[in-house]
């Protein structure tokens, strides 16, 4: 991919530019899981709790030192059919990997996978190993396994149950991008591979309350508009709340190439200090058609995030990512839901979506960036799938995104407390 970087000498300005491909990451996938219990039971295995009745169990697998993932089981004689558990290496890992013998443990268990007064319920049936290596070359897919394994016991007087799957890896490689520093505080974004790290995106933040461009040309955009802040201007909150922030990336010749604006104000529930999700703020995500600055270009909208807090045992930041069509908003399409730790952060991904008007699949990686807790330093680190970058203005895009998840977690602090003067509107910048 080209490029372009600036260079200021003597007053003038040069722009040469350089090739950069992305990082190699490899996507170790589970899939195809299906158990045929022996004897065949007449009828549904004994169970406690509340357990689908066509996967009565489930299956933890493990590989290396990385985190273990849990899939349910349907049976094999059943239609039934379960998600495709995946695991992720990036360069480091593949380095420090590759050409090693590694095991991928499947353990399968009937029952519940919840705990039951702090003891797991469920009985273990048996478990399979199996030896895969991490290829040295990861251009190609290749297939390790793709059948039935008899289940091993702790004993031999147990018929053995089969456990069927299919284990691959394909290539999945990704653009990787850092926010120097915290997105209100208007960093630069370099872009990382193996030990270069350049400099390919700058943003601006601004906590002024403003409308979008004059020009932000939608079908109905206004009315859209008007129909978000409808609710919240009839409950006569707008003096108690969060509005107006709006984040714009741009590339080093100081063009802008996408942005996120706070369309929805993040406001308060009735009688109380926390924006609940039926009363959610909204950020539009921005694509620029034409023009060199801001004020000058025709808006997009390529997309919609909500935030709120959520309520209950662990204090969460909710969110919902919606994807616009050629239609608009009113064809608004969701592709990512969840929570994130309100002390510890997470990591906002999207695993599958649709893209425009293309379909892919579920298993496929559309982006990733690591969201600090709150009241911690934030410097976003930000993955985006090579296959859905086919020039950089599509990567900032899911950069201006991941701004706004970053920026909702300020947005969402409790109203009884205090944000941080960056956020705050008399912090003024001009986005000329």
């Amino acid at each position: 991919m080209r490029i372009y970087i600036v260079k200021k000498l003597r007053r003038k300005v040069f722009v040469t530019t350089t090739t950069m491909d992305p990082c190699p990451f490899l996507r170790l996938i589970v899939q195809s899981l299906s158990l045929k219990l022996l004897p065949s039971p007449t009828k549904p295995l004994p169970l406690s709790g509340v357990h689908p009745s066509t996967t009565p169990c489930f299956c933890k697998i493990r590989i290396s030192s990385l985190p273990s993932t849990t899939a349910l089981l349907p049976l094999s004689s059943t239609s039934s059919t379960t998600s495709s558990p995946a695991f992720h290496f990036d360069s480091a890992a593949l380095r420090r990997l590759s050409g090693k013998p590694l095991t991928l443990s499947v353990s399968v268990y009937n029952g519940p996978m919840s705990r039951n007064c702090g003891v797991r319920s469920a009985k273990l049936l048996g478990r399979v190993l199996l030896p895969i290596q991490l290829p040295i070359s990861i251009s190609s897919p290749i297939t390790f396994h793709n059948g039935w394994f008899k289940l091993n016991h702790e004993t031999d007087d147990k018929p053995s149950h089969l456990l069927h799957l299919l284990v691959r890896s394909e290539p999945d490689p990704r653009f990787v991008f850092h926010f120097g520093g915290e997105p209100e505080c208007s960093p630069v974004i370099f872009q990382i591979q193996e030990n270069i790290k350049q400099p390919v995106f700058s943003c601006k933040f601004s906590a002024k309350s403003q409308p979008l461009p004059s020009d932000f040309t939608y079908n109905n955009s206004s009315r859209w508009r008007r129909s978000l802040r409808g609710d919240r201007e009839q409950s006569g909150q707008l003096g108690n709340e969060r509005k107006g922030w709006m984040i714009v990336i741009h590339d080093l010749s100081g063009s802008p190439v996408a942005a996120a604006s706070m369309i929805t104000p993040f406001v308060p529930s009735p009688g109380s200090d926390r924006v609940s999700r039926s009363n959610a703020g909204a950020w539009v995500i921005l694509r620029p058609i034409g023009g060199s600055t801001v004020s000058s270009c025709s808006w997009k909208p390529w997309g919609r995030l909500e935030a709120w807090r959520e309520r209950g045992p662990i204090d969460g930041l909710g969110y919902k990512v919606e994807l616009f069509s050629d239609n608009g908003p009113v064809n608004a399409i969701p592709i990512a839901e969840g929570t994130l730790s309100v002390k510890k952060g997470g990591k906002f991904c999207i695993d599958s979506a649709i893209l425009g008007s293309k379909w892919l699949p579920g298993e496929g990686f559309v982006m990733g960036s690591t969201v600090s807790g709150e009241g911690k330093v934030s410097t976003p680190v930000v993955q985006v799938g090579a296959r859905h970058v086919t020039c950089m203005p599509d990567a900032a895009l899911f950069l201006a995104l991941s701004a706004a998840i970053d920026l909702s977690m300020d947005a969402c602090k409790l109203f009884s407390h205090k944000l941080r003067k960056e956020l705050c509107p008399d912090q003024q910048y001009s986005f000329s």
